[in-house]
């Protein structure tokens, strides 16, 4: 908007909303602070509603802008007290609340602030967080109030024509905050506002206070109402087209200049100027400097430094024993003699003081994270568990100590447990002294036009359409703009589509805005004091007893508080199980230290890409880049870590270490002076770390500065970079580089170092990985059983984990009462003399809490249960009570005391009697008749009942656990299920991203629901296979051809495509595109049995030829028979000669002749029988894998090239 010339009246913003009224303001904060310097204006105040989450962020913005920040909030105030719930009947028009606008003139009135924007989120949270008058009565002192808009205190007497109450209520505030209120006049085209502002310059007048003007912007510019209006849709539920929502009548609410506020109010110059007066009696400046709580000393030490000093010597010595090695005693005083001048001594006792509590509560706690793994200190301590020296770790890259900042430590504890380290922190700190940290999750690209397609009313499918059409770049955001620019269909769709173009441009302006506030998974700060002393605070909305800051990370760093991350791993809970497993089993400890990392077996396992289960390598990319290069030592997981990320990808740099690894490609060295260096990585550079060793080897830097180059590089800082290297290469030359190859050095650095990765968090990460896979491979039923007990409530894991079992020779045993624990166990299997098997835990069944199931296993350590009744009088059945005990029954666990549905049927019966036995023992009345002489009472029975049919047997287990166990709905179909896992199956449905897939599976739930676009049904299904579990969506169109073949345990074949969408990472959903019932989707002679033989191996005899042939004639069917011929080595005459042991043909090879098998040909070849059939059934494949091993399978025709 160009202003007319001459000079604008003096105008400064007083009530302003950003992104931080979540889903209500509009403005970004950069754009607010640039809009208020393009229009001259001296200062600007921040008012968001309740909160104070941008205030960090918008006074440093402000400042590096050169306009003033002033510090403010709206906060919302109950009429009468803060902790009530109940509606005020006084309250003017039935409000729960009102408005009112607070700023800080100085730094106590924003100790105020913070503290009343506290209170209000931990004391008068309801529907909003509210204040009283109590709280601002006694938090007022440097604090500037304004009256606030229509909602306001005032403004809402006046509107219902209570003027007595808002006179009342002005001379209240006018008494509370003397010489600090000021009525607030607004103007935004509203009848109302006009009456309400008549009513408030007459209460200035008849009372002496002074008016000042605002325009409650939520938005930057007149044009953004629209979108603005798009996006309290979004934040209320609501469609563009409902009548019945919030919306702000008008655009007027935007960024005005100081010109057209002038003209809103020509009356009133004095209003308009208060403003300025207002804006130059703020004056609040942020403390930075460091707020760390102190760490209480024992008597015996004086000084943090002197107990870190007498801990850390005490910690090396059992590390390395006594007396140091010369290498270790040195490193260890280097490290001292920097803590004890960065002054972090009591920093270092904090965190190593929260670890020795988990390890005295027998918490497991990872072996390290991040940089701190390179502090002999930390190792030493027993923070960390990898030994910095052996992996070449460098202290300088966890604290520099040239350019000091506040170390960062993070910590992964149990998963399950990490709250009891929470809980010591908070005894030893104070509870109010500790908190969480907020985060704020934004409209991303994909998401926000998902977003503002359901508000326009697109189905859920025309949005995800258009969404796809985003490309994901991890290397660079593509934002909406850009795609509607860059992506030739999205372009053409919005050039064509005025409802796209309309979806487009609100999606467009609103991307990046915040759309909610949550808590940091991991963040925790602790303060000297009481946290809102500090900072402001709010509550955690599922946990409103945990405190949480109203400042980011970035923002508590800043400001210097002492934050750190407390990781819940639920690795470290799996291995902590398994170990504990492995001891109560075998009575063997299994000791990490004595263990190494040489172990070949496990290398072996993990170059087959065999990763399920094996920390952070799970992933196809991992499995895939392990099986590539041969991994065969610890150095190959650590580079593994750093590699199979987005940049070293994208720059080839993994590619480049495979070949090099496997001998490929040859080992080069920019500088020989780098060999030690680049070495273990083949001379690439992979790790921050050797950009630093490179730097200090080839130019002198000292770590400290090479440290400086590092965080250049890595932030992509071009003009820091530029100067650092420049430095490096003046210094290479001084030490006998070439310039050029020392400008060529420089440039590799640039290059590859951006992608380097934090070396000691690789090594600390890749500790987990190799000690999973170590407990995977030597006591895979350990593992295996602890890492199920992690799924439990993950119905998708654990099948895929139970498929995994299987494959791995386990076999999964269902929950039994007489010998399940709360978790998933390992006990012998009963069929396998020798074998262990996994005992399906109680906990995973539904229904059956905690506390039941720790009652029945104690029961049971008394002596073994003989039968239902015994059962029932030995349980706690308060805990147990007929609810828990129908779930216990329709999952099998009680199938050793009889029929399922018997039991069901007697329950009531058999529970009433049980409770009457525990009655009578409990009042010590053991018979009717007393004494010991009377005949027992007879025990009633079980009723005849038919038993339930397989699949009522399944639907009740598939209620009660989430899948199936004593069997499934596609058993009969196992191998035409296989035939189509091969290409497609729900496991694999990350992987299988925009791709146009065919699932076998069955339908376990369907959910059908209404479009609110245009009022038709869609669905929603879960489906299964036997590898775990996926969503599948069957819209409008599909629905109404398709829904009489969707059942419930009905198997069918579904093809569709999977979701590319963002926000289905972890599950991308399948769109359905057609839905058969199985039975009619494969006909038995679209299939053929294949036996895949290799010659000269034993089993490809004449006799199990025979066999074969004899077994197939006497299994006839419909499908075809073929073999699928695997020659040891070059063994062309055998195969040649093999054919005839099948008896007479005709049989016909693939491509139509004889094998031809020679000259290096490695493709197998097939002899299909012409005239042979036999019935595909799992019977029949079973009879042939007894002669010819697990390779026989069934593949449809058209898979197989109909050879």
């Amino acid at each position: 908007m160009t202003e007319p010339s001459g000079a604008p009246p003096p105008f400064v913003h007083l009530h302003c909303h950003s992104e931080f009224s979540l889903l209500d303001g509009a403005n970004r904060l950069t754009d607010l602070i640039t809009r208020a310097g393009e229009l001259g204006m001296p200062a600007l105040a921040l008012t968001d509603h309740g909160n104070l989450y941008g205030a960090w962020h918008f006074q440093r913005m402000a400042r590096a802008a050169g306009i003033k920040p002033i510090i403010g909030c709206e906060l919302y105030v109950a009429y009468g007290d803060r902790r009530q719930r109940r509606p005020n009947p006084d309250a003017p028009g039935g409000r729960r609340y009102a408005h009112l606008v607070v700023l800080a003139e100085n730094p106590a009135g924003y100790r105020n602030l913070c503290k009343l924007s506290s209170i209000g989120h931990l004391e008068g949270f309801y529907h909003k967080p509210r204040v009283d008058r109590e709280v601002l009565a006694a938090h007022s002192e440097g604090l500037i109030v304004l009256s606030a808009c229509l909602v306001g205190e005032v403004a809402s007497y006046l509107m219902n024509d209570r003027w007595d109450e808002a006179k009342a209520t002005a001379e209240w505030y006018a008494r509370t905050f003397p010489g600090r209120y000021w009525l607030e006049l607004q103007d935004h085209g509203l009848d109302e506002q006009k009456n309400v502002n008549s009513g408030v310059i007459q209460l200035a007048d008849e009372l002496g206070l002074p008016l000042t003007v605002t325009n409650d912007a939520h938005y930057l510019n007149r044009g953004d109402a629209d979108a603005h209006d798009t996006l309290l849709c979004i934040g209320t539920g609501k469609m563009k087209t409902d009548e019945d929502r919030l919306r702000f009548h008008g655009e007027e609410i935007y960024f005005k200049s100081a010109r057209e506020m002038a003209e809103l109010f020509p009356d009133r110059p004095d209003a308009l100027a208060s403003t300025v007066e207002i804006a130059e009696r703020c004056n609040v400046e942020f403390d930075t400097s460091y707020h760390l709580p102190e760490f209480p000393l024992p008597a015996d030490f004086e000084a943090p430094m002197e107990m870190l000093r007498h801990e850390a010597g005490q910690g090396a010595r059992r590390r390395y024993g006594d007396p140091l090695p010369p290498e270790v005693r040195e490193r260890l005083e280097f490290e001292l003699g920097v803590i004890e001048r960065t002054g972090y001594a009591g920093y270092l006792l904090i965190v190593w003081d929260f670890i020795e509590a988990a390890r005295r509560l027998r918490v497991p706690v990872g072996p390290g994270r991040g940089s701190a793994a390179g502090s002999i200190i930390c190792y030493s301590l027993g923070i960390t568990d990898i030994e910095p020296l052996h992996f070449g770790l460098l202290f300088e890259r966890f604290l520099n100590p040239e350019r000091v900042s506040m170390p960062d430590i993070d910590i992964d504890f149990c998963y399950e447990r990490r709250g009891e380290v929470l809980e010591y922190v908070r005894q030893k700190y104070g509870r109010d002294s500790v908190g969480h940290i907020v985060t704020f999750g934004t409209m991303q690209a994909r998401a926000v036009i998902r977003d503002v397609g359901r508000v326009l009313g697109f189905t859920p499918q025309a949005t995800d359409k258009l969404a796809k059409l985003v490309p994901q770049n991890p290397a660079r955001k593509v934002t909406v703009a850009d795609a509607r620019q860059d992506v030739k269909d999205l372009r053409e769709q919005d050039g064509d589509d005025d409802e796209v173009k309309r979806l487009l441009d609100y999606a467009q302006q609103l991307e990046g805005l915040s759309r909610h506030e949550s808590v940091h998974a991991a963040g925790v700060v602790i303060a000297p004091g009481p946290l809102s002393d500090y900072v402001p605070v709010c509550a955690d909305k599922r946990n409103p007893e945990v405190v949480v800051t109203q400042f980011d990370m970035v923002a508590l760093e800043q400001a210097g508080m002492l934050k750190m991350d407390f990781l819940g791993l639920r690795t470290l809970t799996v291995i902590e199980d398994a170990v504990a497993m492995v001891k109560e089993r075998t009575g063997e400890t299994v000791d990490w230290d004595r263990i190494g990392l040489e172990d070949a077996r496990v290398f072996e396992h993990l170059a087959k890409g065999e990763t399920r289960g094996v920390f952070q390598f799970e992933s196809a990319l991992a499995a895939d880049k392990l099986r590539a290069m041969r991994c065969d030592r610890f150095d190959d997981l650590v580079a593994v870590n750093a590699l199979i990320r987005p940049g070293p990808l994208d720059s080839g740099m993994t590619d480049v270490y495979i070949r090099r690894k496997r001998g490929e490609q040859p080992v080069d060295y920019p500088d020989p002076r780098l060999k030690g260096i680049l070495e273990p990585t083949y001379g690439i550079i992979t790790y921050q770390e050797q950009v630093m060793q490179a730097a200090n080897k080839v130019a002198g830097f000292s770590l400290a500065e090479a440290d400086v180059l590092r965080k250049a590089v890595g932030k992509k800082d071009a003009e820091l970079t530029d100067r650092v290297l420049k430095d490096f290469v003046e210094g290479a030359v001084k030490n006998g580089v070439e310039r050029a190859a020392a400008n060529e050095l420089a440039e590799l650095i640039r290059t590859f170092g951006r992608y380097g990765f934090n070396k000691a968090h690789s090594v600390a990460y890749a500790m987990l990985s190799y000690r999973t896979a170590w407990l995977k491979v030597h006591y895979p039923a350990e593992f295996m059983a602890a890492l199920m007990s992690s799924e439990i409530g993950q119905t998708d894991r654990v099948v895929s984990s139970m498929a995994l079992a299987q494959k791995m020779d386990l076999r999964v045993l269902p929950p039994s009462v007489a010998e399940s624990g709360y978790r998933f166990t390992v006990v012998d299997d009963p069929e396998r003399p020798g074998k262990s098997a996994i005992r399906f835990g109680l906990g995973a069944i539904k229904g059956a809490g905690e506390s039941a199931v720790r009652s029945i296993v104690e029961a049971r350590a008394e002596s073994p249960f003989t039968g239902f009744l015994d059962f029932l009088e030995r349980i706690d059945l308060r805990l147990n009570n007929a609810g828990v005990l129908q779930a216990l029954i329709g999952a099998g666990a009680l199938d050793s005391f009889g029929d399922r549905a018997a039991m069901v049927k007697g329950l009531e019966t058999m529970l009433r009697e049980a409770q009457s036995r525990q009655h009578e023992v409990a009042v010590g009345q053991v018979s009717l008749f007393g004494g010991g002489s009377s005949e027992p009472r007879p025990s009633p029975t079980l009723p005849e009942q038919a038993p339930w049919s397989e699949r009522e047997r399944l639907r009740e287990e598939k209620a009660r656990l989430g899948f199936y166990i004593s069997g499934h709905p596609l058993r009969r179909h196992r191998e035409i299920v296989h035939s189509f896992a091969r290409t497609a199956a729900t496991s694999r449905f990350s992987r299988l991203r925009d791709r146009n897939v065919e699932v076998a599976c069955v339908i376990t739930e369907t959910e059908v629901r209404t479009s609110r676009r245009d009022g038709r049904e869609y669905a929603r299904l879960t489906i299964e296979d036997f590898e775990g579990t996926a969503t599948a969506l069957v819209f409008s169109k599909a629905w109404e051809r398709y829904r009489d073949s969707v059942g419930d345990d009905r198997p069918v074949l579904i093809a569709g495509t999977v979701s590319g969408n963002s926000r289905d990472d972890d599950d991308p959903p399948l769109f359905v595109n057609r839905v058969v019932p199985l039975a009619e989707a494969v006909r038995p002679e679209d299939l053929m049995v294949l036996i895949p033989v290799t010659v000269g191996d034993g089993v490809a005899t004449e006799k199990s030829f025979r066999e074969a042939r004899r077994l197939a004639e006497s299994a006839p069917g419909a499908s075809r028979l073929g073999f699928e011929w695997l020659p040891a080595g070059d063994d062309e005459a055998a195969a040649q000669r093999a054919p005839g042991s099948l008896g007479r043909g005709p049989w016909v090879g693939s491509g139509g002749g004889r094998p031809s098998l020679g000259n290096g040909h490695q493709e197998p070849w097939r002899l299909t029988s012409r005239t042979l059939r036999v019935e595909a059934s799992s019977e029949t494949i079973g009879r042939l894998r007894t002669i010819f091993g697990d390779g026989v399978r069934v593949e449809r025709i058209a898979a197989a090239g109909r050879r």
